[in-house]
């Protein structure tokens, strides 16, 4: 028995969630927040047979995109003040962490 544990973009997280309950995975489904960006994330976690593990990561690959987004980088300049100057930084995609499982227990 596995557990994943799957940060996603919120922009994909529909996408994910649908394609998981058309293959017949159950999973919950928790707003979070990422660190970097301060952007929005789902994170999903899905108990599931050692099996069937491949598939979930295969569905979760599938809707999960990278793309670049510009943000602000701000520096100091030689006369002490801010400039903020965006860079490009890669976004979206998954985080993902398949753990081992004692008990599954569904009531």
């Amino acid at each position: 028995m596995k557990l994943i544990v799957a940060i996603v973009s919120s922009d994909d997280a529909n996408k994910v969630q649908k394609a998981l309950v058309k293959e017949k995975f159950f999973s919950t489904r928790l707003s979070s927040s990422g660190g970097f960006l301060r952007s929005g994330n789902v994170t999903f976690m899905i108990g599931i047979n050692d099996e069937k593990v491949p598939k979930a990561l295969e569905i979760i690959e599938a809707q999960s995109k990278k793309r670049s987004k510009l943000v602000p980088n701000t520096i100091v300049n030689e006369f002490g003040s801010f400039t903020a100057l965006p860079i490009e930084v890669e976004v979206g995609g998954a985080t993902v962490f398949v753990m081992n499982v004692e008990q599954f227990i569904k009531i």
